[in-house]
């Protein structure tokens, strides 16, 4: 018994479970329909119990009063005796019978209750027994209407004759089965017809969601929340959650609209600090180049480990003031610059720090973009440098410029081990440095060549290597026409 409750709870729990997770406009229509088909069924109970009932009793009257309208016209009369018996001829209209009979599907038997034996009967007409006189049963599928019929005794013989009338109850039984089909049609229709109505109605009852919806899915995709949600017509609770929205979306505007502006001031006051130590570092980067040249022996060690430590202090600061100017939208002056000359000037710069590597530049002359001069040789230099930094002695580092389709396309490849696939798509973010890189790169070189790429309105990608070499940088520049 406790296995069969608990089967039944899970049931009903999967059922109940199934539902909930059925689309709101289908649990509306859903519940719609079926309170429909309760309701239906109800009237369909009662309308078939009250409808048989009436075609019953009608069927039953109509073989009552035809038996006694034919039990009227019949009688009979003695004809004397033979060897068998009294003989008894009929006075009325046998084939008037036999047509209503016919008419009506019909059996007629007339009997004598005494005897037991029958005086006629009409073709087909089954053995109901003795019935007794004036009474209306069912006796085995047929109506059986018993009446007296008129007979003359003879030589004071009792008789008693009696007509049996019958038909067929298979005729109500088919009406009967007729009407319980149309109601159930009709039931099954009118729930049918009412899920479809329900449907029709919740989409139309769902359709300030609907437009609520489509609304916040424009938010997600410009984010702006600025956009204006739409207002249903009604004051219910599709309303209050359009209000609600609207606020909601109101306040989160704000919020970010205070993001932005904070974010833009940390922006302002890191590249204004990042301009601000340039000059003390200049200071300091002079006083230890003194001091290094003035000293001797541990001192002038201390101070050219202060010195190295200071340089990259200031590449370091300098860094950090290009990008945040880069974030803050600062852009320096634009100027015809040939792409070309930074290269090969970047590349002279890099050889006397090159050691073993071998730098090769190919590069066409007149590949001019219009754009800052410091920061495209800060891009070229970070290639390289990457290059320079991740490779083996002994390899080469190769960088070219060429103008084409529009565009001056700078490449620079090396013949190193490459980038691992997982990292290629973070090689460009800020502060990355991937696993057992001992280089002592800040990891803001290549978010530096992005940032330079993109405020000159170009693109750089990581792109397989053409002949197999390491790793390929491409970046492409809108040319100056």
């Amino acid at each position: 018994m406790g296995s069969l409750d608990s089967s039944i709870r899970s049931a009903a729990r999967a059922t109940y479970s199934a539902y909930k997770r059925l689309p709101i406009r289908w649990r509306l229509a859903g519940g719609s329909a079926a309170l429909t088909l309760v309701i239906l069924c109800g009237f369909a109970v009662i309308v078939g119990t009250l409808t048989t009932h009436a075609i019953t009793d009608n069927f039953n009257r109509q073989v009552s009063s035809t038996a006694d309208k034919l039990a009227s016209t019949v009688s009979y009369s003695y004809a004397g005796q033979n060897k068998k018996g009294a003989q008894y001829t009929q006075q009325g209209l046998n084939k008037q019978l036999r047509t209503v009979a016919r008419s009506y599907n019909a059996v007629i038997r007339v009997i004598d209750l005494i005897s037991g034996g029958t005086l006629t009967s009409t073709p087909g007409a089954p053995n109901f027994g003795r019935t007794a006189p004036a009474t209306d049963e069912n006796i085995n599928g047929w109506r059986v209407s018993t009446r007296h019929v008129n007979a003359d005794p003879g030589y004071g013989q009792p008789v008693e004759f009696v007509m049996q009338y019958a038909r067929n109850l298979a005729e109500v039984q088919g009406t009967t089965n007729r009407v319980k089909l149309f109601l159930t049609l009709g039931v099954l229709g009118g729930a049918a017809l009412a899920l479809l109505a329900g449907l029709a109605t919740a989409r139309r009852a769902m359709e300030p969601i609907t437009q609520l919806s489509a609304a916040a899915r424009e938010i997600e995709r410009t984010r702006d929340a600025s956009v204006t949600l739409p207002q249903p017509e009604a004051d219910d609770e599709i309303a209050e959650l359009a209000e609600t929205l609207r606020s909601m979306l109101h306040a989160l505007d704000e919020a970010r609209a205070e993001t932005l502006a904070t974010l833009a001031r940390q922006r302002e006051f890191v590249a204004d600090a990042s301009h601000e130590l340039r000059t003390p570092l200049t200071s300091v980067l002079a006083n230890l180049e003194l001091l290094e040249e003035t000293t001797r022996g541990d001192q002038r060690d201390s101070a050219a480990s202060a010195l190295r430590s200071s340089r990259r202090m200031r590449r370091l600061v300098a860094d950090l003031l290009l990008l945040a100017r880069a974030d803050a939208g600062r852009k320096p002056p634009h100027r015809p610059v040939d792409l070309a000359e930074v290269v090969a000037d970047a590349a002279a710069e890099l050889e006397p720090v090159a050691g073993d590597h071998e730098i090769s530049v190919a590069a066409t002359p007149g590949a001019e973009i219009d754009g800052s001069r410091d920061e495209l040789h800060r891009l070229v230099l970070n290639l390289m440098e990457n290059a320079l930094r991740h490779t083996d002695p002994g390899t080469a580092v190769e960088a070219s410029v060429e103008r084409r389709n529009g565009e001056v396309v700078l490449a620079v490849e090396d013949d190193g081990p490459g980038i691992p696939p997982a990292l290629q798509d973070k090689v460009f973010e800020r502060f990355f440095r991937g696993a057992g890189d001992r280089s002592g790169s800040s990891g803001l070189g290549l978010s530096i060549v992005r940032a330079v790429t993109e405020s000159h309105h170009g693109t750089v990608t990581l792109e397989p290597p053409l002949d197999g070499r390491g790793a390929r940088f491409v970046v492409r520049l809108p040319a100056r026409h």
